[in-house]
């Protein structure tokens, strides 16, 4: 499950998922990723849960603060106390399900690069602060994919405020 964020800032970050991902390794467009796992078997479930929450969620703001450093990549730091309180809730309704990485502390982020050399990591970190300014993007609804072995399929979109 990812956050849907507006255009504008998913144009930014797939343009720089485009120009520093590898390419062989690129098959998901950039995304600020809730949950890594949820089981299909409980999709009835987690559907009726998103539409519950969706429904009474109005669009807001997340602030974009910086440029992590991950080891083999980088990411964009996203913050917003609203994002966190909402992953709170969901991870609070889904906590049977969670595997042990969407237990983790969550850490609001959109990877753009990853699985490089280290030194190109750290050079490529180095260019994208230099050339950073914070910016606020909006989320606008969480989304739902199948994971193919590959290439993701989207399985719904949930809009917030019920849109």
């Amino acid at each position: 499950m990812t956050l849907a964020l507006d255009e504008a800032s998913l144009t930014r970050f797939e343009a720089a998922r485009r120009r520093l991902f590898p390419p062989e390794r690129n098959r998901v467009p950039a995304h600020l990723t809730l949950f890594h796992k949820l089981p299909g078997a409980a999709r009835a479930t987690v559907v009726s849960v998103l539409h519950a929450s969706t429904e009474q969620t109005l669009p807001f703001d997340v602030d974009v603060t910086g440029v992590r450093f991950i080891g083999r990549g980088n990411a964009f730091a996203l913050d917003s106390p609203r994002l966190l309180d909402l992953r709170l809730r969901l991870a609070q309704r889904f906590a049977e399900w969670l595997t042990p990485q969407d237990r983790q502390p969550f850490q609001p982020h959109v990877t753009v690069q990853n699985k490089v050399d280290a030194g190109r990591a750290r050079q490529d970190h180095a260019e994208l602060r230099a050339a950073f300014s914070p910016w606020t993007s909006r989320a606008i609804g969480l989304d739902l994919w199948h994971y193919r072995g590959g290439p993701w399929e989207r399985a719904a979109s949930f809009p917030f405020g019920g849109g």
